[in-house]
């Protein structure tokens, strides 16, 4: 599939991410002279043939009041890495959480998780809970 002027328009209409209202897809349509059903389904077919990768919120934390993140690091087994780690990314308060591969002697971690709050305490206490998940099956850094 070869996107047309209109894809091409669309694409460049939503590359900054979709308009905050209660019908974004009808906003965009309308800047475009077509439906929100039709930007949907063209989205749905250039989703499908590859050219469009993904359609997904990007929240800006901080004007979300989330002024402070971390990064919390772990070292999990090997064979329980992939059940902890979806058990971590499940927590409402983790952004990103993967699994990574790891560089001994100096870097024994092997699992991600970020994570965001309003302030370092609250960060701290959301890392504690993540630790307290993992219990003996994990160390932090």
């Amino acid at each position: 599939m070869k996107p047309d002027a209109v894809d091409r328009a669309l694409i460049a209409a939503t590359r900054e991410g979709l308009p905050l209202c209660e019908r974004p897809f009808e906003a965009v349509g309308a800047r475009l002279g077509i439906s929100g059903a039709e930007v949907r389904a063209r989205l749905a077919r250039m989703l499908e043939a590859g050219i469009v990768r993904r359609i997904g919120a990007v929240p800006n934390h901080y004007r979300l009041g989330y002024r402070a993140n971390g990064m919390s690091v772990w070292d999990v087994a090997d064979e329980a890495v992939d059940r902890l780690g979806s058990e971590v990314g499940a927590l409402p308060f983790v952004s990103h959480c993967y699994r990574r591969p790891r560089r001994p002697p100096d870097w024994p971690y092997n699992l991600f998780a970020m994570v965001h709050g309003r302030d370092r305490a609250e960060v701290e206490r959301k890392v504690a809970e993540i630790a307290r998940l993992l219990g003996d099956a994990a160390r932090g850094h």
